[in-house]
């Protein structure tokens, strides 16, 4: 058993936990509403327990999506690093891949379209972690 079976196990492990950490963050410093809160629009009459500061009410605008989560400072330095990290093993994994399939079978436009593919995909996770 190789070493290297552990990176695709820890690439979900790593990411999802990092998303929740940057949730926490971003919840901790009151720059989006907690998800518990269905009453968007409608909580602007009372103040939630959680909120301290200038706004005293969830908008639209303080949804918990994973960008806004990871739009303000200090939790999208985390998110960048997260996205940044993820893309990387996202593309030691595609390679590796790549070179497991070239050992064991000749090598097919399948597996280099599976290779491009993944680095695309790790070039837009780039973009996203780093362009928020």
């Amino acid at each position: 058993m190789s070493v290297w079976m552990i990176l695709p196990v820890s690439l979900p492990v790593f990411t999802i936990t990092g998303i929740w950490v940057v949730y926490a963050m971003a919840l901790y410093n009151q720059h989006v509403c907690p998800v518990h809160n269905w009453l968007y629009n409608e909580s602007c009459e009372e103040q939630l327990p959680s909120q301290i500061g200038p706004e005293l009410c969830c908008t639209l605008d303080n949804i918990p999506l994973i960008s806004k989560c990871g739009t303000l400072p200090p939790e999208s330095c985390f998110f960048s690093l997260i996205c940044s990290t993820g893309a990387f093993m996202v593309m030691l994994i595609t390679l590796l891949r790549y070179a497991h399939v070239i050992e064991k079978h000749q090598n097919c436009v399948l597996n280099m379209a599976s290779l491009s593919t993944g680095w695309i995909c790790a070039a837009g996770l780039t973009m996203v972690g780093n362009f928020q």
